[in-house]
């Protein structure tokens, strides 16, 4: 077992030090002696770009399935224990991991080390057809209340699919398909966890008031001894040329509140300086009440009750700019889009203005600090880019490279994928008696609301929904 320890960073002068077990289990611990709390947080490298066709769903699945027992935690004994000694926990599963994190008490951090690592190495001892079924129905309900009988709820599922055709490997969303998830044997979800859910695929962080030398300790002596495991496939080929080369569309006539305008924009992958430009492009042009979406299709036009633009960074293949506007009462789509295209076009014409620029650096950075003022968000980014970018410490900087682009980068990749023919369009057109509501209800939810917060940080910046939770 070896590690390194990192120098002073940049946020706030928040440290983290790596280390990696014999079986592979890399481990990132940060002393924060603020608040006697303490957050532990595993990311395992796998999401739903890793199913095959046929089995969508299985890594969402998978993630329920890891609460229903162990060799040693019978049931629903994982809830029962860590809530038993005030801590809190969860689990979710995204495109391209899957993450598990409890906040604890700092004197109970020892018990979640080791009821992950009971769970880590004993899951299958315990995984019989009983909990398949249960959790199966399970996930098939959160799809219904979701996705299926909620409005706009398939949006992002069907954007997704045109943006990232077929066979691509994120062309499907976590949540899967009604006829996979039934299709799912017991014999699928044992493979899944042999491969998936061993040791050396998996990035453990510890973050809060924690003794370092004792919290490796005791990872040790509750990870150390699971067997390694190296059978993992490599994922599929994930990229694609950098815009779609011509416009894709679907019109969906269903009951809904309001007519409504959402597009897809293929941008650049996370983890690239094209991509923090991006981020900031969008956030100028949708992101909040002061964007100029907004400013021109709800306060100036009022054609819109809501307009805003997200992004959805993926590190495995290209980002997605999610565009959402919800259209005022007798507007017609093609006055919103003929605006949006303007206002597009006047930007990659003439970039952010000096104003615009230092508000969305602003922005972003406060979203990022907040995040990493929290034990568990500072845990999770930590093992969010040792998974995804091999190195944690990348997460210390990250405020550092968003406020070093330049408004000429900002213009530039709005000016080579904010464009027509690089989009996915979904055209929602209301049927039924309701039609369009006389009185808009604005607090309808968007497609952004609970997806993009895939880490919930400046680098997800809202859009759809691409994470399923376990609580």
């Amino acid at each position: 077992m070896g590690h390194t320890a990192s120098p002073e960073a940049h946020s706030s002068g928040l440290t983290a030090t790596e280390h990696r077990l014999a079986n592979g289990m890399r481990v990132v611990l940060s002393e924060d002696h603020l608040t006697p709390v303490a957050a532990v947080c595993l990311w395992y490298d796998v999401g739903s770009r890793h199913e095959v066709k046929g089995r969508t769903g299985l890594a969402h699945l998978f993630e329920h399935l890891m609460f229903q027992g162990s060799a040693s935690v019978r049931g629903n004994g994982h809830f029962e224990l860590v809530q038993g000694a005030g801590g809190s926990l969860n689990g979710t599963t995204s495109f391209e991991r899957t993450n598990y994190f409890e906040t604890m008490p700092a004197h109970q951090v020892e018990l979640a080390l080791w009821l992950e690592a009971d769970r880590m190495g004993s899951l299958l001892t315990a995984l019989d057809q009983q909990s398949l079924d249960n959790q199966r129905d399970v996930v098939k309900n959160e799809r219904r209340q979701r996705y299926d009988n909620v409005p706009y709820g398939t949006a992002f599922e069907r954007l997704t699919a045109l943006a990232y055709p077929e066979p691509h490997p994120y062309h499907h969303t976590p949540i899967g398909s009604m006829a996979d998830l039934d299709a799912a044997s017991l014999e699928d979800a044992q493979a899944f966890f042999r491969t998936y859910y061993a040791p050396g695929n998996a990035v453990l962080a510890v973050v809060g008031d924690i003794d370092s030398a004792q919290t490796l300790a005791w990872v040790e002596k509750y990870f150390g001894s699971i067997p390694a495991h190296d059978a993992k496939p490599q994922p599929r080929d994930g990229s694609l040329p950098d815009v779609m080369g011509g416009q894709l569309r679907e019109v969906v006539e269903e009951d809904v509140p309001s007519r409504a305008l959402m597009a897809a924009y293929r941008l650049p992958e996370d983890g690239t300086r094209a991509g923090d430009a991006a981020d900031l492009a969008l956030t100028v042009l949708g992101g909040g009440e002061s964007s100029r979406l907004h400013n021109r299709l709800v306060r100036r036009d009022r054609t819109a009750v809501t307009a805003g633009f997200g992004l959805l960074r993926l590190a495995g293949a290209p980002s997605l700019g999610w565009l959402d506007v919800k259209a005022s009462s007798g507007v017609e789509l093609p006055v919103i889009e003929a605006a949006v295209d303007e206002e597009l076009a006047r930007f990659a014409e003439e970039g952010p203005t000096a104003e615009e620029m230092e508000r969305a650096q602003a922005q972003l950075e406060r979203e990022w600090l907040d995040r990493l003022a929290t034990v568990g968000g500072r845990a999770d980014e930590l093992c969010r880019f040792a998974v995804l970018f091999g190195d944690p410490q990348l997460a210390l900087t990250a405020v550092d490279r968003v406020l070093s682009v330049t408004p000429d980068e900002v213009k530039a990749v709005a000016a080579a994928r904010l464009r027509p023919d690089n989009r996915a369009v979904l055209v929602y057109e209301p049927t039924g008696g309701s039609a369009e509501a006389e009185e808009q209800d604005t607090d309808e939810p968007d497609i952004d609301e609970q997806a993009v917060v895939e880490a919930g940080d400046m680098t997800q910046g809202g859009a759809g929904e691409n994470e399923e939770g376990q609580l």
